[in-house]
Parts: structure tokens; C-alpha cells; sequence
């Protein structure tokens, strides 16, 4: 299952100007589910709510204040992996646009977690 574009503002990084004022980052997700149950069921029971999970990660986004993304794109893929069904998650979080002086790019990082991790 993947969840793509997802966009929230939150207040995580290095620069106070960054926990104070706040910027925008954008979540991309690759989640590992077994699908199978509810592909013959046809019961959103037997499947990967996926409106929780993306309320899950504006909720921790949005409130939370790390000085490091690494941090944030951490917890965030600890967070999902709480979900029963989700075996395995690959984040991708990107700075919109990071305040960096004469870059109009977008910094991002990407981690891959598992159950057997230690979660």
C-alpha cells in the first residue's frame, strides 16, 4: 500500500526560526500489509485503515518540535509500525522548502523499518 503527497506543517528543525514560525513537509509512504483477508472478505475490518494512518502522522508531524528530521522521519516510522497489520514502512519526508539562503530546492530522507527492528 502506498500513501503519497501527503503534506503537513509542523515545526521540526535545527533553526529556532524553523520551531517557531514552522514549514511544510511532505510524507510519502510504502507500507507492507497483507491484504489478502480483506481482498476476499470485502470488510474494511480485515484491512489497513489508511485514514488512521494518515491521521496518525499529521497528528505527530503537527505537534511535534524535534531539532532533527532524522528524529521526526524516526518516530514517525515507529508510529506506523504500532498498526497490527503493517509488517514493514518506507518514509520518505521532505522540506518543502527548507529556509536555506539561495536553494530553491527540497532536502528529503528516506528510511526503511521493520517489526523484527526491534518494534
Amino acid at each position: 500500500m502506498e500513501i503519497t503527497g501527503l503534506r503537513c506543517y509542523g515545526y521540526t528543525g535545527y533553526l529556532l526560526e524553523e520551531q517557531v514560525l514552522g514549514q511544510w513537509f511532505e510524507i510519502n509512504l510504502i507500507l507492507s500489509v497483507d491484504l489478502k483477508k480483506a481482498g476476499q472478505s470485502d470488510h474494511l475490518k480485515d484491512s489497513l485503515d489508511y485514514r488512521e494512518v494518515i491521521e496518525r502522522i499529521k497528528q505527530r508531524v503537527t505537534t511535534s518540535k524535534y531539532a532533527l528530521i532524522e528524529r521526526l522521519i524516526e518516530v514517525i516510522a515507529q508510529d506506523i509500525l504500532e498498526f497490527n497489520l503493517i509488517k514493514q514502512v518506507k518514509v520518505k519526508l521532505t522540506k518543502v522548502s527548507p529556509p536555506i539562503p539561495e536553494f530553491g530546492g527540497q532536502i528529503s530522507l528516506e528510511i526503511t523499518r521493520t517489526k523484527l527492528d526491534g518494534f
